[in-house]
């Protein structure tokens, strides 16, 4: 319990010390998006789920953060609610000189609260923002788990953006790659989710996209459940307000 508290009050003093450094903070850029998914094959429960998530990201000159919540619902009719928020603060805005090099473009301390039905999973670590050529975004981040139900373990963060143009239609391969370590309770497990996706909204006129696309699972010991791997194409529509 005492180390439960000690990560709540880090992270909590993370979000507050990176808004509070300089008067002069400010919102960048900030993106609010509502999709849809389909799938028949998950792992753990029932192998046909409806998903509905909602997400909000956002850049400030102190760092960025993300945030979704998943509203899962099974054939069966059972539902349930996840959500992760995931709060980066840029060690370049505190010390306020660019720890820019090679292809980094910023380090950070990193942070995520991961919350289900019953429990809630604390990491902290370390960031880094990469300047990769083609892509939106490119992060990696390296944690320390503070768990509820499982031993402590370790996790590795990789996400991406990666826009492609094909004559005239856009199309957008974005996801992540979630690694954790084994522990004396799990398994390692490794967690690759993309979706590919055409943004449907250019063609109606939107002024913000419209995706249609695939969602694809590759989960190795999902939850850390030996031999529990998920295999899951699910069919998805997202819309960016």
């Amino acid at each position: 319990m005492k180390s439960k508290q000690v990560t709540t009050t880090l992270l909590i003093g993370l979000c507050t010390a990176a808004t509070a450094t300089t008067a002069n903070a400010e919102m960048i850029w900030q993106d609010f998006s509502v999709s849809y998914l389909n799938g028949s094959d998950y792992e753990v429960g029932d192998k046909d789920r409806q998903v509905i998530t909602f997400e909000h990201a956002s850049g400030h000159s102190w760092g960025d953060t993300f945030f979704f919540l998943d509203r899962l619902k099974w054939d069966d009719g059972t539902t349930e609610n996840y959500s992760e928020f995931s709060p980066r603060a840029s060690l370049s805005h505190l010390s306020g000189s660019s720890l820019s090099f090679g292809p980094v473009k910023d380090v950070l301390i990193s942070t995520t609260w991961e919350s289900g039905e019953g429990f809630d999973n604390f990491l902290y670590g370390v960031g880094f923002a990469l300047d990769v050529p083609g892509f939106n975004y490119f992060n990696l981040n390296f944690y320390q788990a503070d768990n509820d139900e499982s031993d402590d373990d370790q996790q590795l963060t990789w996400t991406w953006g990666l826009p492609v143009e094909i004559g005239g239609a856009e199309f957008l391969w974005d996801g992540f790659l979630d690694w954790s370590s084994a522990s004396d309770t799990n398994s390692a497990e490794m967690n690759w989710t993309s979706q590919v996706k055409w943004n449907a909204g250019k063609l109606l006129g939107l002024s913000s996209p419209l995706y249609l696309g695939i969602e694809y699972s590759f989960w190795n010991n999902k939850f850390g459940i030996k031999d529990a791997d998920e295999r899951n194409a699910a069919l998805l529509v997202k819309w960016h307000f």
